[in-house]
């Protein structure tokens, strides 16, 4: 048995409809619109066409690139500002006194008896090498090796393994 559609509620049913596409290719197909408009079909897609092409009808791709690019501009002044303030922090602690770095009372006394006061002088010397700080009267091996692991301690020279 076969029914009859209802009469009055369905839309016109238009069998030779016009598609439009924004490349320009055409074709008709059944629709209830006379004439449809599309951003992409099968003439232009990159899937079909191999090509690496973005259809972006609303700049969304545009306001995504200027979002990277601002975010990456951020992080490279982030990594900008947290270089200066590491430079600052590592600046002050070279410009505190050895009393600042805990050493033993004879390393101490040795340091600012040979005219080393500051840790930013200790850490020169330490710089031109060990040969430095052992040349200096009453400091030994020992010395050396507390003052370097101080020196560890506080980020001023890097772990030796």
């Amino acid at each position: 048995m076969i029914r009859a559609m209802k009469e009055g509620i369905h839309p016109k049913y238009y069998p030779n409809a016009k598609v439009i596409c924004s490349c320009g290719a055409t074709w008709m197909t059944g629709s209830t619109v006379e004439v449809l408009r599309t951003d992409v079909c099968s003439s232009c897609h990159p899937f079909f066409t191999g090509e690496q092409r973005i259809v972006d009808t609303a700049g969304q791709v545009d306001r995504y690139q200027k979002r990277m690019k601002r975010q990456s501009l951020f992080e490279a002044d982030q990594k900008s500002r947290d270089a200066m303030a590491s430079r600052q922090q590592e600046e002050m602690l070279l410009n505190q006194q050895i009393e600042a770095m805990e050493l033993s009372d004879r390393v101490r006394k040795t340091l600012m008896d040979s005219g080393i006061v500051r840790i930013g002088d200790l850490v020169e010397k330490l710089e031109a090498g060990d040969q430095e700080l052992l040349a200096l009267g009453g400091f030994g091996p020992k010395a050396l090796e507390e003052v370097k692991e101080r020196l560890q301690m506080i980020g001023l020279i890097p772990d030796e393994g």
